[in-house]
């Protein structure tokens, strides 16, 4: 089964006063939606905007995987765990908050800077925090989180390009950047720039691209039942 999210459906935030803009795809904050809380593993993805000398101040997680794709300008990191780091576009960023981490996050450049935030609920709670980053991913190379039993794949097709979506349980297909049209269940959607696509049970869904695009797609796996 195929559900088509639009980007202009999803749910306003952040503060713009303050140079910050969030749209929510899912039950976020203010906007609760009990119909709308997860999809597979996936709890959040938020596309935000931040204004030059913007940012989110120091604020806690715990029990979350948070993994951060940087679209424009850069993002700078620092957290209670020591980490101080610079995200450009093309890394990903990964922080387990797992028992309990603090961070800050904030536009530090002289441009604007955007990226997709993405929480994924983790197996098993508790834990130490961790945090690693992938500089410059390749297209083709999934970066596995499996604490949370999930896989982030990066396409990048130029026009006239098709590229595959894996199949899994519950794939999750958020469109960065241009044009493209998903196939499967025997139709086609259309989908531009922050559009998504859940999909259960996916099998032989397909990706054609109508002009360059940028598209991000979660497999995620449901957890073996216990014996």
């Amino acid at each position: 089964m195929i559900s088509i999210h639009r980007a202009g459906d999803r749910y306003p935030g952040g503060d713009p006063d303050a140079g910050i803009e969030t749209r929510h795809a899912f039950s976020f904050g203010p906007h609760y939606d009990p119909d709308n809380l997860r999809f597979g593993a996936l709890i959040a993805c938020n596309e935000e905007r931040l204004a030059p000398g913007a940012g989110f101040d120091e604020h806690p997680h715990s029990h979350t995987e948070i993994v951060t794709w940087v679209v424009e300008g850069e993002l700078t990191h620092r957290d209670s765990a020591r980490h101080a780091t610079l995200v450009r576009p093309g890394d990903v960023q990964h922080l387990s908050s797992a028992g309990g981490v603090r961070h800050v996050e904030r536009n530090d450049g002289a441009a604007p800077l955007v990226f997709v935030q993405m929480w994924l609920a983790p197996l098993e709670p508790g834990g130490d925090p961790s945090y690693g980053i992938v500089r410059d991913l390749a297209g083709t190379a999934p970066y596995a989180v499996p604490a949370a039993g999930a896989t982030l794949h990066v396409r990048r097709p130029d026009a006239g390009e098709r590229a595959a979506v894996p199949d899994g349980d519950h794939v999750y297909v958020h469109v960065v950047r241009g044009d493209v049209r998903l196939t499967g269940d025997g139709e086609a959607r259309e989908l531009s720039a922050g559009d998504a696509a859940r999909i259960t049970g996916a099998r032989g869904v397909e990706l054609a691209a109508a002009t360059a695009a940028e598209v991000l797609i979660w497999e995620m796996t449901r957890p073996a039942p216990a014996p």
